[in-house]
């Protein structure tokens, strides 16, 4: 999640730089990877790099895939929440002295970062949720054990899937009041 965030807030500046070339060449990346299922960006990573000679592992190959795709949804989030701070902001900053990167950095970014917690959370929380989908590619995660729990006695289905919900439900709910928590103090 933190090398997400961080190519993510990168991504994210530079598309909303005035570095026209550079910003449509990023925007267009990011808007095709953020359009397409992370399903299939996982099989992409796993089944069709090795036609470029790398071979990743499978666990690397489900982190590498869920890098990239949530780096493109937070450089979304990133973009847009700097463009909710008014563009004053920067021009106050700008007349003042600073340089665009100083003006970013000091003023723009802090108040924009406050604006992004809830989607920055959410897209978080759907990521943890959709490590899920690395279980395709054999990847031991929460629902592959339980499949392995259930698959031994059949019977224990429904309780095994009630207990993987309940834990599901006990991470995202803690980021979510993680989330009120931060928002509440940063108001």
């Amino acid at each position: 999640m933190l090398l997400s965030f961080i190519i993510g807030s990168v991504l994210g500046i530079i598309r909303y730089s005035k570095i026209r070339y550079v910003s449509k060449i990023v925007g267009v990346i990011i808007d095709v990877i953020r359009n397409l299922p992370l399903l299939l960006i996982i099989f992409f990573v796993y089944f069709g790099l090795p036609a470029f000679g790398f071979k990743p592992d499978t666990i690397p190959a489900a982190i590498l895939a869920m890098t990239v795709f949530e780096s493109m949804m937070i450089a979304e989030i990133i973009r847009s929440g700097i463009m909710a701070v008014d563009i004053g902001q920067m021009e106050a900053s700008r007349s003042m002295g600073m340089t665009y990167i100083q003006a970013m950095w000091h003023v723009v970014l802090p108040q924009a970062y406050k604006k992004m917690i809830p989607a920055m959370v959410s897209q978080f929380i759907s990521l943890i949720k959709d490590t899920s989908l690395a279980t395709i590619i054999v990847v031991p995660e929460l629902m592959q054990h339980g499949q392995v729990v259930y698959g031994q006695n059949p019977n224990y289905i429904i309780p095994v899937f009630v207990m993987m919900a309940l834990m599901y439900f006990v991470v995202c709910y803690a980021l979510s009041l993680l989330s009120k928590y931060i928002d509440h103090k940063m108001a």
